[in-house]
């Protein structure tokens, strides 16, 4: 009984290590020729090659529409306190204009991927806890809640989240000012750390997923990064070039 429990935890122990990290592309697969951040394209490219997830940004107007954005200032507006009509009508690199959360939904709705939800900090929590109501409402109304998961960099953001996700939706929050177990105690899923604040602090991951908490790593640009990762169970990297990290991938034994 004791040789066969011994080969047990040792056949456990070489799948966890063989497990391959989910690739998730940052703000779309924004690199693919005639594609650009958080643009539609990105989102059907990063489905094209088989990502786990894609990342996207989500902000509100002055009128109260949810756009899809990375920073909070797009070609010297401030998205916040624009209208709809001025924000709707700026052009992303690739020539495509800003698309509204829901035209994003609606081209997300028949694909796979998975969708990485990042709500941003708005200038007042009235106008985030508006901004996070809205967005499951939408993500309800699309049928889309058991493919999304959300990331935010606001504390209050992330415990309000928690509270309104169905259960089971993993939300996460930037590694940083939360610890592990702290995390699991609030009922959040995930913590995202910078690879080389990993790679120097390795048993984060092993708190981490003695908590219950899954790791993703963000800005892998070296394959022995990504062998890293793979090596020590990080669960998830990000990357700004994932069709390249999903080959490096499936290269390794």
């Amino acid at each position: 009984m004791n040789r066969l429990m011994t080969m047990l935890l040792l056949l456990a122990a070489l799948t966890v290590a063989a497990a391959k990290p989910g690739v998730i592309a940052h703000r779309g697969y924004w690199n693919a020729p005639g594609s650009a951040k958080n643009s539609i394209r990105g989102l059907i490219k990063a489905d094209s090659i088989g990502c786990y997830g894609s990342e996207f940004d989500v902000w509100v107007t002055a009128d109260d529409v949810l756009v899809i954005n990375h920073d909070a200032v797009i070609n010297g507006l401030d998205i916040e306190h624009s209208t709809a009509a001025e924000v709707l009508a700026q052009k992303l690199s690739n020539g495509e204009t800003v698309p509204t959360l829901e035209q994003f939904l609606t081209v997300a709705k028949p694909l796979n991927v998975r969708l990485v939800c990042e709500i941003k900090a708005h200038d007042s929590n009235r106008r985030q806890e508006e901004v996070i109501r809205r967005t499951l409402a939408m993500m309800k109304q699309f049928g889309l809640e058991d493919r999304v998961e959300y990331v935010t960099f606001s504390r209050n953001g992330l415990l309000s989240l928690i509270k309104q996700v169905p259960a089971g939706t993993s939300v996460q929050y930037p590694a940083g000012d939360v610890l592990p177990e702290q995390m699991a105690a609030w009922g959040g899923h995930g913590l995202n750390f910078r690879c080389k604040v990993l790679m120097k602090n390795p048993d984060l991951i092993r708190r981490c997923h003695d908590a219950g908490i899954k790791v993703k790593a963000w800005k892998i640009t070296t394959p022995e990064q990504m062998k890293w990762c793979v090596d020590n169970g990080v669960d998830f990297i990000t990357s700004d070039d994932p069709e390249m990290h999903l080959d490096m991938l499936s290269k390794m034994d």
